[in-house]
């Protein structure tokens, strides 16, 4: 059974473990230059006592190839169980050969047992390749991201273990799919539906949840207002940062001296923007605005998953996906058992 299953599926396996091999040659010819460039980088503004300058510039010349890779990383597991997970079953189903091996010795059980563990344990491993390398290649460019902590919800899809649980999940996903609709390309579409709903509904709604978010109250300074947000309305939003590297900000809201949202500001706020000039009179206004508004009880409310529960969120996750897959895989014996004919 081994053997015939390797037969039926050797060609996609080729296909797909090719593909991830010249990403990773490509990937390791180019990522020691890439660490090389930054260290030495690093090194030289170091010593002359400021890096904001060379880091801003790293930053701006490898952005593009560095979230083009996270969302190849974010992809694989889909193409996975929309190539390999849903034909998986209804292929055969579809075409009626599973007949032929259930009629002899195989049983139903062990027939989707070798099929689901010689393909998914393959995915599995494609993905966890395809993260590892990127993961591993990204990370110089990941030290000077300020703006785009590993928590964010783009790059923490792409990173270290939570690719491998996607890809068992889209491809069990896949197949038990396939298993209920009966056709190919249907089958396709609905795995395609389902796994892009998961991956929009990870990071918006069950992911920040994943632990109770941390809650901090901080005065606004000219240190840590970056920017200000409005509309028709007036002024409505500021961007206040927080003093913890790496965190994944979940809400930042203006609140006055009773602890209210304040949902429109004082226009007199723009003052306190941009960063002080020579002009002892700009300087003057901004230092005043800032005064006025601590005087005024204006504080930022930020809501954050700190960067040191990125390993936690990672296992977590991780899991959630793996008790998803084993779920799928439960049913899917139970319905081959039972419904299927």
């Amino acid at each position: 059974m081994i053997w015939l299953t390797w037969r039926q599926f050797r060609l996609q396996a080729f296909v797909v473990f090719g593909g991830v091999a010249a990403l990773v040659a490509a990937l390791a010819i180019t990522g020691p230059g890439l660490a090389e460039l930054y260290h030495s980088g690093l090194a030289a503004c170091q010593a002359h006592g400021s890096c904001s300058a060379f880091t801003t510039e790293f930053w701006r010349g490898h952005q593009g190839v560095f979230f083009g890779l996270a969302i190849v990383t974010m992809v694989v597991p889909g193409l996975l169980g929309l190539f390999w997970g849903a034909p998986l079953i209804a292929r055969e189903l579809e075409t009626g050969t599973h007949r032929l091996v259930w009629n002899q010795s195989v049983t139903r059980t062990r027939w989707l047992a070798v099929k689901l563990g010689l393909a998914g344990l393959s995915a599995m491993i494609a993905a966890g390749i395809v993260s590892a390398a990127v993961t591993w290649w990204s990370d110089p460019i990941q030290q000077t991201s300020a703006e785009s902590p590993r928590l964010s919800p783009v790059l923490f899809a792409a990173r270290d273990l939570t690719p491998v649980g996607y890809a068992a999940f889209a491809f069990a996903l896949g197949a038990v799919t396939g298993m209920l609709v009966r056709r190919t390309i249907p089958a396709m579409a609905v795995t395609l539906a389902v796994f892009v709903g998961i991956q929009l509904a990870m990071p918006l709604w069950i992911r920040p949840h994943l632990m109770p978010p941390v809650q901090t109250t901080v005065d606004i300074t000219a240190e840590n207002l970056h920017g200000i947000g409005g509309g028709p309305a007036g002024m409505t939003s500021l961007d206040v940062a927080t003093d913890q590297a790496g965190a994944w900000i979940l809400s930042s809201v203006t609140v006055d001296r009773s602890g209210q949202v304040v949902r429109t500001l004082p226009s007199w706020i723009d003052d306190c923007m941009g960063p002080p000039r020579q002009e002892s009179g700009v300087a003057q206004a901004q230092r005043a605005c800032f005064s006025r508004l601590a005087d005024s009880g204006y504080r930022q409310r930020i809501s954050y998953q700190p960067d040191s529960r990125f390993w936690l969120f990672q296992w977590l996750e991780t899991g959630v996906f793996l008790v998803l897959t084993a779920g799928l895989c439960g049913f899917g014996f139970w319905w081959i058992r039972r419904r299927l004919s």
